[in-house]
């Protein structure tokens, strides 16, 4: 039994005081991690602030991104071994908005998994087709070749750990969301795609999340799918309330 993952991606939203309060708000109501991980991944200016106010809590931190370098001459970026140094546990990595906006390739979501290990951190994987992509009959195709691209190198134990996202991006922000047969399915078929790449045992370990316009409205026929582990909330996680009804569907699953 997999154990569900519901982590919010604040994005660049929130100052640090609404950044605050919004933790001081979780206080005393995250259920237990024994039951599901909560994660919120937040602006990295943040994170210090957020790790030290969510002690004694099982509200885990997490990054957006992070450069695949332990440190150097990389102005504005933030490593690895900096993450982990102030107790960060989460890193999302090639979200489709890094992909796009910022030209982050499989090659380079492969160097900040492999990264992320070494460095005490468990990356949230992120893959996802376009609309034209889905229309075209490739997204199996698609998501199957980001995950395979961006595990490799990786050990089967390591591999076990990560936290898949599959998000299609014409889900992200609009709206729309895949019916939770369809992400049922594809989450099934990047669960194939890791068996062969890896081996079945891993493939059953290794949790995936959904995500693309997840609110409390929709999160439990999602978490009621035999392939889904979770949901990566975008939205619906800036809202303390709106969060804790998705960490209550994933405690219940």
């Amino acid at each position: 039994m997999r154990k569900p993952i519901i982590a919010g991606n604040w994005k660049m939203y929130k100052k640090l005081s609404e950044a605050s309060q919004f933790v001081e708000a979780l206080k005393n109501k995250v259920p237990s991690a024994e039951k599901v991980d909560a994660v919120i991944c937040a602006p990295s200016i943040f994170l210090t602030s957020l790790v030290e106010a969510a002690k004694g809590t099982d509200l885990a931190i997490g990054a957006q991104n992070m450069h695949f370098e332990v440190e150097g001459a990389y102005t504005g970026e933030v490593s690895p071994s900096q993450l982990s140094d102030i107790d960060v546990q989460y890193v999302v990595l090639g979200h489709s908005e890094r992909r796009e906006y910022f030209n982050e390739t499989d090659e380079a979501v492969n160097k900040k998994a492999i990264a992320a290990f070494e460095n005490g951190l468990t990356p949230i994987i992120c893959c996802g087709e376009t609309l034209e992509e889905r229309e075209a009959g490739q997204t199996v195709a698609k998501v199957s070749s980001q995950i395979t691209a961006a595990i490799k190198g990786l050990t089967p134990e390591q591999v076990a750990t990560s936290v898949i996202a599959y998000e299609p991006i014409w889900a992200i922000g609009t709206g729309k969301t895949a019916t939770a047969a369809d992400a049922n399915e594809t989450c099934g078929e990047i669960r194939s795609a890791i068996a062969q790449a890896v081996n079945e045992e891993v493939a059953q370990a290794v949790r995936i999340q959904y995500g693309g316009s997840v609110k409390p409205a929709n999160v439990v026929e999602l978490l009621s799918m035999e392939q889904i582990d979770g949901a990566l909330v975008g939205g619906a996680s800036l809202d303390a309330e709106s969060y804790l009804q998705l960490l209550e569907a994933g405690a219940n699953a």
